[in-house]
């Protein structure tokens, strides 16, 4: 008993901050194209209501209907969180109308009027206040022939692109901010970088274990991201809740060898990879720009794995030294393994 509830605030402890976002699922993220035509910019938005509040959520789905009040109110609301400010002079919105509708998404249109022709544009994105502050958009943004895109979080709200000036590596500093926040908030990803880390080991065998996984994670992310490997959605999410579960079962019931866990880190680190692809096919980025966005979130990712590493050794190391570590490595892994075998059959069902 002493052991399972040592385990359980060790949890705590690691995860608990995080433990309200659901990780890797497309909910919490919108996609955003703007299309910029001298003074006019045709804004789209992709949103899943199921996944948003309930409220927003609901309204959502029924714009469809003949809910003509109801729809005219949300196209509001979000067309007044989205700020578009061209050579320092506020673009003004222009309606908006619903694009599409599918069983699972909308699809919402807005077109804002600047001054004059656009030359530097400030986008500013505030819908964070109505969607949820673990929403995030991933925006592309087309113009004069060239393509940027920007990951917007609510601490990263705003991102200026120059028309006439647009460089490849714009937005990149976002998607390296995405990167770390989605190791930080993902908390399927903390209780399999966490259950690894139990049998203990040095610096460099940790080391390994996270440039293993990253390096696995970069391959299979790139190869569906780029449409040549794409596997179906709700079978990688339930293989990465198995994958937690299988790691915690090798601490319980097989000796598990610090030396050869990067192999497993590699090995799970590669269904990983494709918790997140959806997200950038959703952009159809250029080929250039989606490359530079996957090399920007996977060192956010490695930078985000190395920042909670640094944080558990020191707690790991103290509470083995105090003679907890079998009990620390039992009750630990027991409760990963019932959250990752709970994971594993809600999300195959």
């Amino acid at each position: 008993m002493r052991s399972a509830v040592l385990g359980a605030l060790t949890l705590i402890l690691v995860v608990g901050p995080s433990a309200r976002v659901i990780a890797h699922t497309g909910g919490t993220t919108g996609y955003a194209t703007l299309s910029i035509d001298r003074a006019t910019i045709h804004y789209t938005l992709t949103l899943w209501p199921a996944t948003l509040p309930p409220s927003i959520g609901a309204d959502l789905q029924r714009v469809s209907s003949s809910d003509a009040a109801t729809r005219d109110r949300l196209i509001t609301t979000l067309q007044t969180k989205i700020g578009l400010i061209a050579d320092a002079k506020r673009c003004a919105a222009n309606g908006g109308t619903v694009a599409s509708v599918t069983a699972e998404n909308v699809t919402l249109a807005f077109d804002f009027v600047c001054p004059a022709a656009v030359r530097e544009l400030l986008i500013r994105d505030d819908l964070f206040d109505v969607l949820g502050a673990d929403y995030h958009t991933l925006a592309r943004v087309d113009a004069a022939g060239h393509t940027s895109q920007f990951a917007f979080a609510p601490d990263t709200r705003e991102a200026r692109v120059r028309v006439d000036q647009q460089d490849a590596r714009s937005g990149v500093g976002s998607f390296v901010r995405l990167g770390v926040e989605h190791i930080l908030t993902g908390y399927d990803h903390l209780l399999f970088l966490f259950g690894l880390m139990l049998p203990g080991g040095g610096v460099l065998a940790l080391a390994k274990i996270v440039t293993a996984f990253t390096v696995a994670h970069s391959v299979t992310l790139a190869l569906s991201a780029l449409d040549i490997v794409v596997l179906p959605e709700r079978f990688i999410e339930a293989v990465i809740a198995l994958s937690i579960a299988a790691v915690a079962a090798e601490n319980l019931f097989l000796q598990a060898t610090v030396t050869r866990r990067w192999i497993v880190s590699f090995c799970f680190g590669l269904v990983h990879g494709f918790g997140f692809s959806t997200a950038l096919r959703e952009m159809a980025l250029p080929a250039h720009g989606l490359l530079l966005s996957l090399f920007g979130f996977n060192v956010g990712v490695e930078l985000g794995q190395a920042l909670v590493v640094a944080v558990a050794l020191p707690m790991l190391t103290l509470l083995r030294r105090a003679g907890y570590e079998r009990r620390l490595v039992w009750g630990s892994s027991m409760a990963i393994l019932v959250v990752g075998l709970v994971l594993f059959v809600e999300r195959l069902l």
